[in-house]
């Protein structure tokens, strides 16, 4: 299989656990810097677990 051919599976910005396709996760930029892509699973979301920008260092919830 070619490395164009693989599907990358999201992984939480929150706690780092695979995100399944079936969960109601979200994906967004950075409201910071915009170059980031976060993501966050259904349980940091409900929780409102912080997240923190691997670029910028900004911190949300």
């Amino acid at each position: 299989m070619a490395e164009s051919e693989l599907i990358k599976t999201p992984i939480c910005t929150c706690c780092n656990r695979i995100i399944s396709p079936n969960e109601d996760a979200i994906k967004f930029v950075c409201p910071e810097c915009g170059d980031i892509i976060i993501w966050r699973c259904e349980m940091c979301r409900k929780f409102s677990r912080p997240y923190r920008c691997a670029k910028c260092d900004f911190i949300g919830p």
